[in-house]
């Protein structure tokens, strides 16, 4: 077994991946030489794979896992913990925001007696725009799975096996490393670390993207958004009682005609409240057939280094 194993997925970071890999090798050694760093190329439409092929040519701790296709940040991330070996792994991001300088903080801490110890960066170097979503989605969140949530921690941190052994029995095809970890409720600690800006290009999460990853979270964490729609149905459908009544009393104390615009309105606001429950089942359902398809998590194009699929362990 490797003491620690770097869990890297990568898409669109051709340009930081040498400067990362030559960190990593100068930050590692503090920790221990029996280390492997675990590269997962997601499909990228840069040359990101021929990178970390020509790098592992000449080091044997470097190792690369290329998928079929792009599967998705967390699902890449999966594929790289199936195949980590080590008794501690770390999990962070290829563009260099997460730094690996950082890394010998986390273990110390985790050394102490915890099996998680989360990055939490006090500090984001991200912009206005990506600070803000990410505030506004982890307090949708919290209100619907009633939980608190610390939106400074993301994937960055470090993990012992057993937290990784478990998380591998975990097959739902939304996934969410973080949060899965905080689920699973081992002893956990944070770290204040320093955080960087992008090293280049733009973050391949766009508004759309964001929106379909936080909705999937949000379905598969919780059934509250079904119960509201209940609630929602119920009020309305009282309002509309109460409306009724007072269109009858109208009618039969002023001598009022109903007309048909009443009739209209309430069609068409039933109508819409009748859709708008049956479109949240039925978003419900598809990721139950979803699930049901039992499909691969991912798909392994090719590999460089020595690799070993523990996922059975």
């Amino acid at each position: 077994m490797t003491y620690l194993s770097v869990v890297i997925p990568l898409y669109k970071c051709s340009a930081a991946i040498p400067e990362l890999t030559q960190r990593l090798k100068n930050a590692l050694p503090g920790i221990s030489e029996d280390h492997e760093i675990i590269f997962v190329n997601d499909g990228s439409p840069e040359n990101d794979w021929e990178i970390v092929t020509q790098l592992a040519k000449g080091n044997p701790k470097i190792k690369g896992i290329n998928l079929s296709r792009n599967f998705g940040q967390h699902h890449a991330l999966t594929a790289g913990l199936d195949f980590a070996d080590g008794k501690w792994v770390v999990v962070m991001d290829g563009d260099l925001q997460d730094q690996p300088e950082e890394i010998k903080k986390l273990h110390d801490k985790a050394k102490e007696g915890f099996d998680v110890v989360f990055a939490r960066r006090h500090l984001r170097i991200d912009n206005f725009f990506k600070r803000h979503i990410a505030k506004f989605f982890y307090r949708l969140f919290d209100y619907f799975t009633d939980n608190k949530t610390d939106a400074t921690a993301a994937n960055f941190g470090i993990y012992t096996r057993k937290v990784i052994l478990n998380y591998r029995k975990m097959k739902e095809q939304n996934r969410a490393f973080p949060l899965f970890v905080r689920w699973m409720g081992f002893n956990t600690a944070y770290v204040d670390v320093q955080h960087a800006g992008r090293k280049s290009g733009k973050s391949g999460y766009s508004i759309k993207t964001l929106f379909a990853l936080a909705t999937d979270i949000i379905i598969s964490h919780s059934n509250k958004p079904l119960v509201l729609s209940i609630k929602f149905g119920l009020g309305m459908s009282f309002l509309s009682f109460i409306y009724g009544i007072y269109i009858i009393a109208r009618r039969y104390i002023y001598d009022v005609p109903l007309g048909w615009s009443s009739i209209m309105v309430s069609i068409f606001f039933i109508g819409g409240l009748i859709f708008a429950n049956l479109g949240m089942i039925g978003l419900y359902l598809g990721k139950v057939f979803n699930e049901t398809k039992k499909r691969p998590l991912y798909i392994v194009n090719e590999t460089v280094g020595e690799l070993i699929n523990t996922e059975e362990e």
